[in-house]
């Protein structure tokens, strides 16, 4: 994990280009991954000592609360799991068991493992997945198999097809020197990427699915029945038609698979997740007993039940058991109808650092339009320019925008900056609708524009408690 060592403030620039303001927020989970990193410097006897500095992040919804915790993740490369607390209504009920989050955040841990090792083999298993690709694309001849009528030669012969069906494969085929010559061709085209589009059938093992967990009391043990069942049946091979292109990174997946140890990946992924993970809490106040509204389902048993995880305890999952001691927790909430101090005091005591997430103003709303890397205005102009439709918007078109993200807001319900979302859909609905018929042209959003559009639905309150 060689991301780690970045310092807070490489951090906070970081989630600067995806999240506009929140400077609190953004310098406290830096400081808490930081810490992660001095955290691993330290001499064993003391690294056991230091617990995480487990985060609650406080604040309206739709204020960047969950979008820091999963770039902070992405920054550092880091396993990332976000769970809604809801979910975890007491066991017993149809609540899921709370050592899941645990066992998906080992799953995202695997995935980011798996990713590197691959790309560690990558080059041997292109190398094989091509020779692979150039037999398929000139075949040899096929050579007849004398048949043995020796039922002891049978036997054998079972027995040695069972092992060798791949050997098997090379022995029935002869290679004349033509084809020989021909397939020293063929490479060279093929890594050319000259055959990148002609079509090819191959051969591919059937895909894994994976099944649903039937049975909590299974999944509490970490046991997977789907794994062991197809661990038992032989695996089924399918032919499929697919590009060279596409046949070589399915090839290449395969045999990286065969070069890679599961062994090894299980047990560094156990690690990973261990000094690295991040778990997400969402709707944290939500199991409050202030907002127990419902009152078939005690939320403190939820509280009580998550507890033991947040403060360290082993869970076991199908790859081995993980101890959650040094897993960072972000949990965050409106607390609108509750406040932190009603969480029970031993949960409240294991989220030491308390971040107040602000209100977005209406100039967040207009930066949050245009300066992200992946901000809401450019991906729309990204979309109608495949269309050959150049957008652009002027600067007052953006601030009346923000003006009426920022009204909306306050005269319904505040959502945030989820609330662009509606009013740019609402807003590009005719043109989005035209511009595959429309003749390529440039396009300027005016304020004129966004009035003509979304003026009367604002001014109308009841139609923009719908609409927008």
């Amino acid at each position: 994990m060689g991301n780690m060592n970045r310092t807070p403030r490489q951090i906070v620039s970081e989630l600067d280009q995806y999240i506009i303001g929140q400077q609190n927020a953004k310098k406290s989970v830096a400081i808490a991954l930081r810490n992660r990193y001095r955290r691993m410097q330290l001499d064993e006897e003391m690294q056991r000592e230091v617990t995480p500095k487990n985060i609650l992040m406080i604040g309206p919804t739709g204020v960047g609360k969950t979008e820091i915790a999963r770039r902070l993740a992405k920054t550092v490369n880091a396993p990332f799991v976000k769970v809604e607390a809801t979910k975890f209504t007491e066991v017993g009920y149809v609540g899921r068991d709370v050592e899941s989050m645990v066992r998906d955040l080992v799953e995202a841990s695997i995935r980011i493992v798996q990713e590197q090792k691959y790309s560690d083999v990558y080059s041997e298993a292109k190398k094989i997945a091509e020779d692979r690709l150039v037999k398929l694309l000139v075949p040899g001849i096929k050579k007849e198999q004398k048949e043995s009528r020796n039922q002891m030669d049978m036997m054998m012969k079972m027995m040695n097809a069972m092992q060798s069906m791949n050997d098997a494969e090379e022995e029935k085929e002869e290679v004349t020197e033509s084809i020989k010559a021909n397939r020293v061709t063929v490479k060279d085209q093929l890594q050319k990427g000259l055959l990148d589009n002609r079509d090819i059938t191959i051969e591919i093992e059937e895909p894994k699915v994976q099944m649903p967990m039937g049975n909590p009391g299974l999944e509490q043990m970490g046991f997977d029945l789907g794994d062991t069942l197809s661990a038992l049946t032989p695996k089924k091979k399918v032919k499929r038609t697919v590009t060279v292109k596409e046949a070589r990174e399915i090839l290449i997946q395969e045999e990286s698979e065969k070069l890679v140890n599961k062994a090894d990946i299980h047990s560094e992924a156990i690690k990973v997740a261990e000094n690295t993970g991040i778990i997400f809490i969402d709707e944290f106040d939500k199991i409050t007993s202030k907002s127990d509204t419902n009152g078939q389902v005690s939320r403190e048993g939820v509280q009580r039940d998550i507890l033991p995880i947040v403060e360290g305890s082993q869970v076991t999952t199908k790859y081995g058991p993980i101890n959650t001691d040094h897993i960072l927790f972000i949990a965050s909430g409106a607390f609108h109808l509750s406040k932190p101090s009603d969480l029970i005091p031993e949960l409240q005591g294991r989220f030491p650092i308390r971040v107040e997430l602000d209100d977005l103003s209406k100039e967040d709303f207009v930066r949050i339009l245009t300066e992200p890397e992946n901000a809401l205005v450019k991906q729309y102009m990204a979309l109608l320019k495949t269309e050959n439709v150049n957008v652009t918007f002027s600067k007052e078109a953006i601030e009346e925008l923000a003006d009426i993200a920022y009204k909306v807001n306050e005269e319904t319900d505040n959502i945030g900056a989820r609330r662009l979302h509606t009013i740019l859909e609402k807003l590009l609905e005719d043109l989005l609708f035209e511009a595959a018929e429309m003749q390529m042209g440039d396009i300027m959003i005016t304020q004129q524009y966004v009035n003509e559009k979304l003026g009367d639905i604002v001014q109308n309150q009841d139609l923009s408690r719908f609409i927008l």
